[in-house]
């Protein structure tokens, strides 16, 4: 009874496997196609990435009497390639979409690749200005997105509340944008890598469980950046109501 249970089990899992696979080609390829449409260039850069490098190893083979050895390897490297430019093409216009739009730096900190620990709006106003906590190997970081001569202060006032608490953890504060001593929303993820690492993973944990008290100051933003000609009375309307 046992086996067949696990068999069944077993038999469940491949299949859902399967269809998780199904789903990521399908929306790989819908990615593919939006792409296409908005970005002439894609086709040509991946063509390009794929012959440049499938000749270069085969060239490379050629002079080693391996040509023919390397060419299926020069093909998959090429291949290879070609699917990274697709990636970076992917993230530039969604960033470059998201920019500017209220929401975008909150969602581009969930977008984080590492173990960094994320805390949506700790600090807001009406007007969709909002800072962003994160704790990881350099300490804290404030991010501020919004207005520039009001999320100086609001970073200037969460600085000051969480520094109680911290002791002599470094914090570190940007902005987003385009503006003198701002961070663009695309380089905001090179920008926290490139940070020294000051702390280790238990201290990190350690920090988070003594910043868990503080309660967020102003009502959470929506999720995600807000779309281009979204109403933004109604939304103002609803964070005060929240």
């Amino acid at each position: 009874m046992a086996g067949k249970l696990d068999k069944e089990a077993a038999k469940q899992a491949k299949k859902e496997k399967r269809a998780a696979s199904k789903a990521r080609r399908g929306q790989i390829f819908e990615a593919f196609k939006m792409q296409r449409r908005e970005d002439k260039a894609l086709i040509p850069w991946m063509v390009g990435a794929i012959l440049v490098v499938t000749g270069v190893v085969f060239g490379i083979g050629f002079l080693l009497d391996l040509q023919w050895v390397l060419l299926p390897i020069g093909i998959m490297l090429g291949v290879l390639a070609a699917v990274i430019i697709f990636g970076r093409r992917v993230q530039k216009t969604v960033y470059s979409k998201a920019d500017g739009q209220p929401g975008a730096a909150a969602w581009a900190l969930d977008n984080l690749r590492g173990r960094w620990r994320v805390t949506q709006t700790v600090a807001a106003t009406t007007q969709l200005d909002a800072v962003h906590r994160v704790l990881g190997g350099p300490g804290v970081v404030l991010v501020a997105e919004g207005a520039p001569h009001r999320v100086k202060g609001l970073l200037a006032q969460e600085k000051k509340r969480i520094s109680r608490l911290v002791g002599e953890t470094p914090i570190y504060d940007i902005t987003i944008g385009h503006e003198e001593n701002q961070i663009p929303l695309r380089k905001l993820q090179n920008y926290l890598m490139k940070l020294p690492r000051n702390l280790k993973p238990a201290q990190v944990d350690a920090l988070e469980a003594k910043l868990a008290a503080l309660g967020n100051r102003g009502a959470a933003l929506p999720k995600g950046p807000m779309p281009q000609g979204a109403k933004m009375r109604n939304v103002q309307r609803t964070i005060r109501r929240r």
